[in-house]
């Protein structure tokens, strides 16, 4: 009992049950010494590259590109392995080939003049490349990737040598008979895919896939099909499962925004939200409004939309955001727990006068336009109002595509997560002015930190899916907008929402949004460190991985905080903010050398990319890095393995002393 010494008869009684269980799926000595010898040799693997973006906000080309090109490490991987061989404008169109290969190949296949010869070449690069990206991964995982249609033929050629005469002799004729049976195309695609696949190894979303941008569900579609990810909420994306939950508020939320930036894709071609009665009512109720201050953000609207088409965005984008005001004050009506009956605004107006009074002073308001408010009894929805948010509830509660994409973000999500000596969570962690956790009550229970957020993680499932206890479901219901815009809900974070004020008065004074003491008191190493610690996080290489805030590089801020301990890497993926930011994003990159930051320029098109090369141009930043390479064994996964190899080896010793008998 050498290699168990460690393993006593005691502690294989105490866990026979379990390994009675276990013998299942390794049935003798041979099978569990096989899966032993398999765990061990994993652990000595170098660790697979991890990516995290944030902030996306619907912006699918650029997201869907940053994917391809594995934030330049495709490019990376590509000058290395061919170097000076190959031209520059070689290595770009093998790049846009690994990108975009059934785009790419319609475009080759058009000019190019001995395709046979072109299909040779390519397909021994490709080979070359995802020998490379595959070299770091057992060759099971690699064959879990492979398409089952091509599986055998890339395996033989992956694992062989062109070196040998008689191996590369057999590999030639592995690749002429791929292109004298016509399979070159299928069999290009297919490596294509696989190179991007091994590129990444985990994908980590710190929150912010909805708003803004035009393609929120085509990423959702794109992440409810990928191999290995995660999504830590934000706050856009807790007010979509709000709306999908059946919150009304979020939902008038959703669709307002939707009108601000003049972005229908999503709601209608995604979700198949019908906005044709709010349509029909914007145009009845302000048929000669001008509307002028809901004119969405043309710099960001989809251009193809005319004149008239604009001008019928700007009347619902009015309708609906009189809705929300009223929405929401029922909430707050109903919950003065919140705190936020001083976010009642439309009872602070003086129609006649056409000014908003507020703490004392007037503010002249930018729209005096009130049809469908009585100044008696301002946040009584119409007859018409109330019919049209009954019927945007069966829009959004009906919608079997959003169903699916609320699954996937419970499924593969949560507040916060801790990988690989990293906590990640989109916004805050809400704190008081001395650093100390931020108690917030909830329920009469005050809960804070680590607490608090898996708290409110429990309440937003049950917000969705608890049909048991109807009242938690009710206050989980209205929970799910405070998450929105509370003051102290971790995904906000700031004194106020300040959507009227923005909209209807002048003064910018009103305007400001006061952020909570995490956004000031971040910068400090202890505060990261109290935080990491309150997480469980320990360690001489750890960080807090942020989003929510845009970094404005344009002004000289930086990304890192607190010496490096946490990182804020909101760099501006939605359109709107990139004047902000000065950039297009950031990847945040872990691998088996250390931490690097990608910071990328403005992605042009897809159909740039396909047709001109044209990558998204990025500067990568090392911010950390190992001396000694990372294995498996120096993170998460490889605890578990070795609690497995623990864990077999009690199998093993059970075998020997009898206590368990082989299934032979």
């Amino acid at each position: 009992m050498t290699a168990q010494s460690n393993i006593t008869p005691e502690s294989i009684v105490a866990d026979l049950r379990y390994l009675q269980l276990l013998s299942r799926s390794f049935p003798t000595i041979a099978a569990a010494s096989t899966e032993i010898i398999n765990l061990e040799a994993i652990l000595n693997l170098p660790k697979g590259t991890e990516h995290f973006l944030t902030d996306i906000h619907g912006e699918y080309e650029a997201f869907q590109h940053v994917l391809k090109n594995a934030s330049g490490a495709v490019k990376r991987k590509v000058n290395e392995i061919f170097g000076h061989t190959l031209r520059e404008i070689e290595k770009k169109e093998l790049c846009t080939l690994i990108y975009y290969p059934e785009e790419k190949l319609q475009l080759i296949k058009a000019t190019e003049t001995d395709i046979d010869d072109w299909y040779l070449i390519t397909l021994n690069q490709l080979v070359k490349v995802c020998q490379n990206v595959s070299s770091k991964y057992t060759r099971s995982k690699v064959r879990k990737s492979l398409p089952a249609e091509f599986s055998y033929i890339i395996q033989e050629l992956l694992h062989e040598s062109t070196i040998e005469p008689n191996k590369h002799a057999y590999i030639n004729v592995i690749i002429s008979t791929i292109i004298s049976t016509r399979r070159a195309d299928d069999f290009i695609i297919a490596m294509c895919n696989l190179i991007q696949r091994l590129t990444i190894d985990s994908l980590h979303i710190v929150g912010d896939i909805y708003d803004r941008g035009p393609g929120a569900h085509i990423i959702m579609d794109t992440l409810c099909d990928y191999h290995n990810f995660d999504i830590q909420w934000g706050n856009h994306d807790i007010l979509w499962m709000g709306a999908a939950s059946g919150n009304e508020a979020c939902m008038a939320n959703v669709i307002r925004l939707s009108m601000r930036y003049g972005n229908l894709g999503t709601l209608e071609d995604g979700y198949g939200i019908n906005l044709l009665p709010l349509a029909t009512f914007a145009m009845d109720t302000y048929a000669d409004d001008p509307c002028t201050i809901f004119a969405p953000k043309t710099n960001f609207a989809d251009s193809t939309y005319n004149e008239k088409t604009l001008r019928l965005i700007t009347q619902m984008h009015k309708a609906i955001t009189i809705i929300q005001f009223k929405l929401e004050a029922n909430i707050i009506n109903r919950r003065p727990e919140f705190g936020m009956g001083g976010r009642k605004l439309l009872e602070k107006i003086d129609f006649e006068r056409g000014v908003f009074v507020y703490e004392g002073k007037e503010y002249p308001l930018r729209d005096t336009n009130f049809p469908t408010v009585d100044p008696a009894d301002p946040y009584r929805l119409t007859d018409e109002e109330q019919e049209l948010i009954e019927k945007i509830h069966y829009s959004f509660m009906n919608s079997e595509k959003l169903k699916k994409h609320m699954r996937c973000l419970f499924t593969y999500g949560g507040m916060y997560l801790v990988c690989n000596s990293n906590l990640l969570y989109h916004a805050s962690v809400p704190l008081n002015e001395d650093g100390s956790f931020k108690h917030v009550n909830i329920c009469g229970k005050e809960y804070w930190g680590k607490n608090l957020l898996d708290k409110i993680d429990q309440l937003i499932r049950t917000a969705y899916f608890d049909e048991d206890d109807e009242e938690e479901k009710r206050f989980a219901m209205d929970y799910i907008w405070y998450l929105w815009c509370g003051p102290d809900a971790p995904s906000f974070d700031k004194d106020k929402m300040a959507t009227f004020e923005r909209y209807f008065v002048a003064d910018k004074s009103l305007h400001k949004e006061t952020k909570g003491y995490y956004y000031a008191l971040r910068n400090k190493e202890e505060i990261c460190d109290r935080i990491l610690e309150e997480f469980g996080v320990t360690g001489q290489h750890t960080h807090i991985i942020n989003g929510h805030v845009p970094v404005k590089t344009i002004k000289g801020e930086q990304p890192m905080k607190a010496g490096g301990k946490l990182l804020v890497i909101d760099g501006g993926f939605s359109k709107a903010y990139q004047p902000e930011t000065g950039i297009a994003g950031y990847t945040l990159v872990y691998h088996s050398h250390g931490l690097q930051l990608v910071q990328h320029d403005p992605f042009q098109s897809t159909q740039k990319a396909i047709e001109e090369g044209q990558d998204i141009k990025s500067t990568t930043f090392v911010i950390e890095f190992n001396s000694q390479r990372m294995m498996v064994k120096d993170t998460d996964k490889g605890k578990e393995l070795v609690t497995q190899i623990l864990d077999l080896k009690k199998l093993l010793v059970a075998y020997r002393i009898g206590l368990i008998k082989e299934k032979v």
